[in-house]
C-alpha cells in the first residue's frame, strides 16, 4: 500500500492504518529501536508506541515522508527508553557513538539538546548532502541508527579500521563545516 493511502487511513481513523504501517514499516522501525535498545521486548514496545504516537499525530499532521516520520518517532521513543533504562551506565554502541560526536558538537550543552537544536540539525543536513552517498550512509548508520562499526564494515565490505578512519575524517570535516557555519 502506498504511503498516501496509509495516511488517508489514519485521517479516516481506520484501524487498518496501523496494520498497514506495520506491514510496510514494522521491520524498519524495529531496526531503528534495536540499534539503540538491543532488547527484543524493549524494541517491540517502542515500535508499538510508535504506532500509537502516529495514530495520535495524524490528524492534524500529514507527514510528507511516512518512513522518516515513523523512524523519527521510533528513534525518539527509543532514546527516552534507553535513558530510563541506562541512567549512569556506559559502554553501548549508542553511548560510544555519542562520545565520538562529543568533540564535534557545540560545547556548553549536552549531546541530546545539541542534536535537537534546529539550526544545528539543518547545518548537519547540509553537511550530509555535501558528502558522497556512501560516506553519508556510513555516517548515518553510525550516528543516526547507532550501528556497530563491525556491522557497517560488513555492509560495505570494508575493514573495521577503514570504517573507523572514514568516520574520523567525516567527524573532522563536520567540525570544520560547523566552525565555518559559526555553530562551534
Amino acid at each position: 500500500m502506498e504511503d498516501q493511502q496509509i495516511i488517508a487511513l489514519y485521517f479516516s481513523r481506520d484501524h487498518e492504518a496501523i496494520k498497514q504501517t506495520d506491514v510496510k514499516y514494522g521491520k524498519l522501525c524495529y531496526s531503528v529501536a534495536n540499534g539503540i535498545l538491543h532488547r527484543k521486548e524493549d524494541n517491540e514496545e517502542c515500535v508499538n508506541d510508535t504506532y500509537l504516537a502516529a495514530w495520535n499525530a495524524m490528524p492534524p499532521q500529514r507527514p510528507q515522508y511516512l518512513s522518516s516520520f515513523l523512524c523519527r518517532i521510533t528513534r525518539n521513543l527509543s532514546l527516552k527508553k534507553y535513558e530510563k533504562l541506562h541512567a549512569q551506565k556506559r559502554g553501548s554502541e549508542f553511548e560510544l557513538s555519542l562520545e565520538e560526536l562529543q568533540d564535534v558538537l557545540p560545547s556548553g550543552s549536552d549531546v541530546h539538546s545539541a542534536v535537537e537544536s534546529k539550526e544545528l540539525g539543518e547545518a548537519i543536513s547540509r553537511f550530509l548532502y555535501s558528502l558522497r552517498k556512501e560516506e553519508r550512509n556510513v555516517f548515518i548508520k553510525r550516528y543516526w541508527y547507532f550501528d556497530p562499526i563491525k556491522s557497517i564494515a560488513a555492509d560495505y565490505s570494508y575493514s573495521e579500521s577503514k570504517v573507523k578512519s572514514l568516520l574520523s575524517r567525516l567527524r573532522a570535516r563536520l567540525k570544520e563545516f560547523l566552525e565555518k557555519e559559526n555553530l562551534l
